[in-house]
């Protein structure tokens, strides 16, 4: 990614620098502090595919922020974290306008905290949606039914070229190499199929306190609910997270298997609306609020 614009401190002694890997134990520590439940292993994940911008003061991380780029002209920017003793101090703006640097002609796609919506909508980032956190220990949830026609079955890794045109569609940009990843780390994936044809998919990951489910791809909610029902079902009695769209309709059937819902951060965009084609697959369960 560019260079942050100078590595000359500012007035209050803070230096921007490109993300290394070395940097992912200080930045853990800096997501623990606020509570943030992402493990070294989530950050070592999530940072394999970006490019991100730390900042120090007095040789101690005191913030971060990554970025990651798909296909041409898509993005999306998350883990922006500002310890609280440096917050007020703009360093979030300085953060943010390091990482939108060359995205100029990039849709480019986040999700929002309460405490940080002002400030993107002040760098030109507009509300579409809203996210649902919902997660707790799941319980056995009844198998929904499908129509003749229709199946769950496991995922092969020789199906990679499908999941990841289901995502591409669903989410409105090109994640191959992030689906590659999921694919291959996570604990279960689940095709739906409709006439021997993959029309959706859901996984099973760690992540945080327990596991989560997501992203979840279907035709229609009660394909998605099949395909987390299933998945609720393998984690049953265990830790699990699902962030959901909010328009997606599945809020009070998840509070019905025991996941309910603790936060609400909001689905912001900059630049041209992301391109998802009716009648397709849609993205009723996000990988996580950083990635999208």
């Amino acid at each position: 990614m560019p260079e942050p614009t100078s590595n000359t401190p500012a007035m209050d002694g803070v230096v921007l620098r490109p993300m290394t890997a070395a940097d992912l134990p200080h930045a853990h520590a800096l997501s623990a502090e606020l509570r943030w439940p992402h493990r070294p292993a989530d950050w070592e994940q999530m940072f394999a595919n970006a490019e991100g911008i730390a900042a120090e003061r007095d040789g101690e991380l005191v913030a971060t922020g990554l970025r990651w780029l798909w296909g041409e002209s898509h993005a999306t920017i998350g883990l922006v974290i500002v310890t609280p003793a440096c917050q007020g101090r703009r360093i979030g703006h300085r953060l943010m306008s390091a990482l939108l640097a060359g995205l100029e002609d990039r849709t480019v796609l986040l999700h929002a905290t309460s405490e940080g919506r002002g400030l993107y909508e002040r760098l030109g980032f507009v509300r579409t949606g809203e996210v649902r956190q919902h997660q707790g220990i799941a319980q056995p949830a009844p198998l929904v039914a499908l129509q003749p026609g229709w199946r769950l079955r496991p995922a092969g890794l020789n199906e990679l070229p499908a999941l990841q045109a289901l995502d591409a569609a669903a989410r409105g940009m090109p994640r191959d190499a992030l689906v590659a990843e999921l694919l291959q780390s996570a604990d279960a994936c689940v095709v739906l199929d409709h006439d021997n044809e993959p029309v959706g998919f859901a996984m099973l990951r760690r992540f945080g306190r327990g596991h989560s489910i997501g992203p979840v791809v279907a035709p229609d909610a009660e394909g998605a609910k099949a395909l987390i029902a299933h998945l609720a079902g393998l984690n049953a009695s265990n830790f699990t997270r699902i962030d959901i769209d909010f328009d997606s309709g599945l809020a009070e059937w998840l509070e019905s298997i025991g996941l309910l819902r603790v936060d609400a951060p909001t689905t912001m965009v900059r630049g041209g609306p992301l391109a998802v084609p009716q009648g397709g697959p849609s993205l009723f369960a996000i990988v996580t609020q950083a990635v999208g």
